[in-house]
């Protein structure tokens, strides 16, 4: 049996209006923060921890997140993912989603910062109902290097799989590895040096929606560089590079608050973390 660093399982449940925690456990070098409640809409906040400070080689992570029909959970991280040199064996994360009927997740996710030599893979695969409602970002930015260029990880991959009634709706990937020599080429990094994304299936987005979206995020962003996809089922997946931090997390908190409020029919959240 694969012996694990850290693993997370958190379950949740609506009772009267409001999501409950259903079931918590945690053990290693994962955990959660006691749930909390930011606003009245009665959604509930969870914030996950790594008490261990970062990731190093040969660490395992399981997390697996579930969510009753009609529960709402906002998850995310205190602080952003460290991935230091990883010599024999590389880092790896595996998470499982599931998302019943009308459910709503938001996973808001700070930076993994990949340092020199580091492998890290990331694997996550979603489980939803057709009327449930998923908004995922993440962050990459490069860690500290002897030759301070930023780039001298050896890998990143960041997988998604989503499942819509038990078929295969999207798959999002990209991996990363600056030993190639192709991480500034047209199509990868280009000049920039962080790179997000973002992952939003919901029933109320649309082709309509997409495009008004896109023009409001041109005239916001105008100096940012960025993609976004319809995908094949009611939601969109996008790209976006930039030079520092700050500016994805600029770019994620519009689209987040956005979302929350055209889609999901929810005001702003202040996730203060310090």
């Amino acid at each position: 049996m694969e012996k694990l660093t850290g693993t997370l399982a958190l379950a949740i449940a609506e009772r009267d209006g409001k999501s409950v925690p259903a079931n918590t456990y945690f053990q290693g070098a994962l955990k959660v923060m006691r749930p909390q409640y930011l606003d009245d809409s009665g959604q509930v906040v969870y914030f996950i921890l790594n008490p261990g400070g970062g990731y190093v080689g040969g660490d395992v992570y399981k997390i697996d997140v579930t969510l009753a029909d009609n529960a709402e959970l906002l998850l995310t991280t205190q602080s952003a993912t460290k991935v230091y040199e990883t010599p024999n064996n590389e880092v790896r994360q595996e998470t499982e989603i599931t998302l019943g009927k009308n459910s709503l997740l938001e996973f808001i996710s700070d930076p993994v910062i990949a340092y020199e030599k580091a492998r890290y893979v990331q694997q996550q695969v979603v489980h939803m109902d057709k009327t449930a409602s998923l908004f995922y970002s993440e962050m990459i930015t490069p860690g500290w290097a002897r030759e301070q260029d930023g780039f001298r990880y050896e890998q990143l991959l960041l997988k998604n799989q989503v499942y819509m009634d038990g078929k295969l709706a999207v798959i999002d990937a990209f991996r990363l590895t600056p030993a190639d020599g192709v991480l500034h080429d047209i199509g990868m990094l280009e000049s920039f040096s962080h790179v997000g994304s973002l992952l939003v299936v919901t029933p109320s987005i649309d082709e309509t929606f997409v495009h008004d979206f896109q023009e409001v995020l041109k005239q916001e962003f105008a100096d940012l560089r960025f993609g976004i996809s319809l995908l094949n089922v009611h939601g969109f997946s996008a790209r976006i590079l930039a030079n520092s931090t700050q500016e994805l997390e600029q770019f994620i908190d519009f689209c987040h608050c956005y979302v929350r409020q055209h889609c999901f029919e929810k005001s702003p959240l202040l996730l203060r973390k310090y």
